[in-house]
């Protein structure tokens, strides 16, 4: 071991533009486009590109009062936030952007915030969806990563699975598509080992069908270590182990976490 006696952070200037837009999509098709088509026309200055279902807004309008800016409902929501430097710069490659998309069929209805009050609000609505969630009931949430065009498709697996149960249960999606990061989420009134039966293992055993991982940006933990093998062979948890007990052969590291429980 050692100690630590001086430590340099190198802290990046933040943002002097900060731009959004939000569109909505009718097929989960039109959003996997109009985030292509994002980061063909600006891919330099776009810092977000961030999805999220109907159940979703439905869920930040109703919990917490928040506000679509769409008249009608659309099954899913694509939102582009661009960062830079120059706002005249970044408003031009945005508006192209738009013009484009509408061109193109690739979203249905669209908005662009025009002040950063109306830009926070756009966030906001994707950013509040997990406080909105909490107020609804029990919340199960998996942290997953897969290929693009298959990522809502776990959403719609999981929700006809969960059809059957006694208990009311919502099952929707949103996350980072630059990432291929989906949070899937369910939500009953109350704690379900019913529903829990229903979707562990077989969200794992899903992602391992699509060749992606069990976990995305929050880590494996306690609750996922046992169900490592849905994303790494045998092979490679053993030598995960190995390295570990070279370098920390008391288990005194961060224990029972990342690998399987012996």
């Amino acid at each position: 071991g050692g100690v630590i006696t001086d430590v340099s952070l190198l802290l990046p200037q933040a943002p002097s533009s900060v731009n959004v837009a939000m569109f909505g999509c009718d097929t989960f098709e039109k959003v996997i486009r109009t985030f292509r088509l994002a980061r063909q026309s600006m891919g330099e200055i776009v810092s977000a590109c961030e999805f999220m279902d109907r159940t979703c807004m439905k869920a930040v309008n109703e919990q917490l009062s928040l506000s679509s800016p769409f008249p009608d409902p659309h099954p899913f929501y694509f939102i582009v936030e661009t960062s830079g430097s120059n706002q005249e710069h970044d408003m031009d490659k945005l508006e192209a952007y738009v013009g484009r998309v509408f061109e193109e069929g690739a979203a249905d209805d669209g908005v662009l915030a025009t002040s950063k009050d109306q830009a926070a609000r756009l966030m906001a609505l994707r950013e509040n969806i997990a406080p909105a969630l909490k107020q609804l009931g029990y919340n199960y949430k998996y942290d997953v990563s897969l290929p693009l065009g298959q990522m809502y498709s776990l959403v719609e697996k999981v929700a006809t699975r969960v059809r059957g149960s006694e208990d009311e249960c919502l099952s929707l999606g949103y996350g980072h598509l630059g990432d291929n990061n989906l949070h899937l989420n369910l939500v009953t009134p109350h704690y379900s080992t019913e529903v829990l039966g229903m979707i562990e293992p077989f969200i794992y055993e899903e992602v391992a069908k699509l060749r992606g991982s069990i976990s995305a940006e929050h880590g494996l933990g306690l609750k996922k270590a046992n169900y490592l093998k849905y994303s790494k062979d045998s092979e490679v948890i053993e030598m995960m182990r190995t390295l570990k007990e070279v370098f920390d052969p008391n288990h005194i590291m961060n224990p029972y976490k990342l690998l399987p429980w012996k």
